[in-house]
């Protein structure tokens, strides 16, 4: 069973590192007015993204998991009163990201199988099922970022 619990951590904290390093690799080239701006009438920019990221994961591995206290604010993760500078807004992400391979670092055997359930969630499973689902939604926005880059990059043609 180590060896399972081992390649389970190793295997998920790596993807974990995988996107967060295509986040930061994809907001590179934006300038801040870039980083917020939406290309289209209806979506996000890829700020709101970054900003929605860090809460998802600091609620739902940090808040349930890692018991770090964190209160989420869902709405403000897509309107935010004032534009933080992106190199702010990609720190806290990169915090939030480093608090999710610690907790994957921190499960025992017995904590991946622990029930899992939260408000917001959808469902209810396992621990393992929950960082797995975070997972799968940084990666389907990492997705929509790539999108947004290139219709920015066309914008600016």
């Amino acid at each position: 069973m180590a060896d399972l619990r081992a390649t389970i951590t190793a295997g998920l904290a790596e993807r974990f590192t995988t996107l967060a390093s295509r986040v930061h690799e994809l907001a590179a080239p934006l300038a801040d007015e870039e980083f917020w701006r939406k290309p289209f009438p209806f979506g996000n920019s890829f700020g709101h993204l970054v900003l929605h990221l860090t809460g998802n994961l600091n609620y739902y591995i940090g808040a349930q998991i890692a018991r770090t206290g964190y209160v989420r604010d869902r709405e403000r993760e897509f309107t935010p009163t004032r534009h933080l500078p992106k190199e702010e807004v990609l720190q806290h992400f990169e915090q939030a990201i480093a608090m999710v391979r610690k907790a994957i670092q921190d499960q025992s055997d017995a904590d991946w199988l622990a029930s899992y359930s939260a408000v917001g969630s959808g469902d209810v499973g396992s621990r393992f099922h929950m960082v797995l689902k975070c997972a799968a939604h940084l990666d389907h926005h990492v997705g929509q970022m790539i999108y947004l880059c290139f219709a920015l990059k066309r914008e600016n043609v």
